[in-house]
């Protein structure tokens, strides 16, 4: 199991277990497992969905909703009650506190205090928080032009990474029209993204993998429609839920992406924490890295998680030099894969990745570093920064450690 933490919800007010929703689906750190309407039915659906969190809303009924608590404090110990509720009496609050809830938010939930609560949980549970250990990366390939071996370098990075023992890997085709990371891997799915994108709201984690297509390597495979015209029955709020329900299952989630950079595609984009730009050392693909930062600056952030990888590097003495590259990018190389084409040929043709097939050779070698320097960035970007963690168990969203500090 990876960081994502899941959570369920009870709340008989419609609108403000719609706003609690919509607040959680906006988060990366959770994934909502499950929602219910009455305080009756909740202990059964936390037994059956075994939620991380399970968030009462106890407005609708006071007593009721301070029952359930200790009902799901005896029942289902395993999940961390936060109770949500607009009264701030002291007597509520600590009467929340003894049936057994972790944490206590006085409504209307401001999103800091949501997530401050949630991670207090996490350290409680993990002993770390949505920045700590349980976490998924994220990479999103995507390519300067077509044919410069984007799929190539997703599928090839993402079988690396699985033969890890310890890694969960998914890879995502979001080449909507002309996919085929299934030919790469000689896979013949059962379902693709469009299916799992219809059923997301009935998919859980046992039925998800399921629906997936799991290669020898131990790659589970999410492939782009089988039909054209079946690309625009996956909306971005569709994907959004379905890469959400990924984090939550996946240690690692490789998506790629597709040339026309379309909504999904910056979906996508936004979601990952890595992003590889695949290049090559010639003029029409390093304009379009440049003309594709110029396009990235424009969305918060995403700039940044750029790291430019160079394919088939030595192809010619045609070539632009390296040094010269980066002048015209304006950016460093994070990456260089060399120049290989019988052997990439070969493993393309016979649907079967480089480390099975030439596990010695300088491009498989390649890509095992690659995986190696990507993995030792996520470990680098997780290490806690104890001020900041200081300074976050202090702040006043959580009426519990006021409590506690009594």
């Amino acid at each position: 199991m990876s960081n994502v933490l899941r959570i369920a919800i009870v709340d008989p007010s419609d609108s403000s277990r719609t706003a609690l929703k919509n607040m959680l689906l906006g988060l990366d750190i959770v994934w909502l497992e499950a929602e219910c309407s009455r305080y009756e039915f909740f202990a059964d659906v936390v037994s059956q969905t075994k939620p991380d969190i399970g968030i009462v809303c106890i407005d609708s009924n006071p007593e009721k909703g301070l029952k359930l608590v200790e009902t799901l404090r005896d029942t289902s110990s395993e999940c961390a009650i936060l109770v949500v509720s607009a009264s701030n009496d002291g007597q509520v609050i600590l009467r929340a506190v003894r049936a057994g809830a972790k944490e206590f938010l006085t409504a209307p939930v401001g999103v800091e205090d949501l997530v401050g609560a949630v991670d207090r949980i996490s350290v409680q549970k993990f002993g770390g928080g949505s920045g700590g250990t349980r976490s998924c990366q994220v990479i999103a390939v995507a390519g300067a032009t077509g044919g410069v071996g984007t799929t190539s370098a997703a599928v090839n990075l993402a079988c690396v990474l699985a033969a890890e023992p310890r890694n969960q890997v998914v890879l995502v085709d979001l080449d909507m029209a002309l996919g085929d990371a299934d030919v790469f891997l000689d896979a013949i799915p059962d379902y693709t993204l469009v299916d799992v994108a219809q059923n997301i709201s009935r998919l859980d984690f046992s039925l998800l993998k399921r629906s997936l297509t799991k290669h020898a390597s131990g790659l589970y495979l999410l492939p782009r429609p089988v039909q054209l015209q079946d690309s625009s029955h996956v909306t971005p709020d569709d994907l959004t839920r379905v890469l959400g329900l990924l984090k939550a299952t996946f240690t690692h989630l490789i998506i790629d992406l597709s040339k026309s950079y379309s909504e999904l595609d910056f979906v996508a984009l936004k979601s990952a924490k890595d992003i590889l730009l695949i290049t090559q050392l010639d003029l029409p693909c390093l304009r379009n890295v440049v003309r594709l930062m110029m396009s990235f600056g424009e969305t918060d952030g995403l700039k940044d998680k750029v790291k430019i990888v160079v394919n088939r590097v030595g192809l010619g003495s045609g070539e632009i030099s390296l040094k010269k590259a980066q002048e015209t990018m304006g950016r460093e190389i994070f990456w260089q894969l060399p120049n290989d084409y019988r052997t990439m040929v070969e493993v393309r043709n016979n649907g079967v990745p480089l480390i099975e097939q030439a596990p010695k050779a300088a491009i498989t070698q390649a890509f095992i570093t690659l995986a190696d320097a990507l993995s030792k960035s996520d470990e680098k970007a997780k290490e806690p920064d104890a001020a900041a963690a200081g300074a976050g168990a202090k702040k006043a969203g959580s009426w519990l450690g006021f409590l506690k500090g009594k």
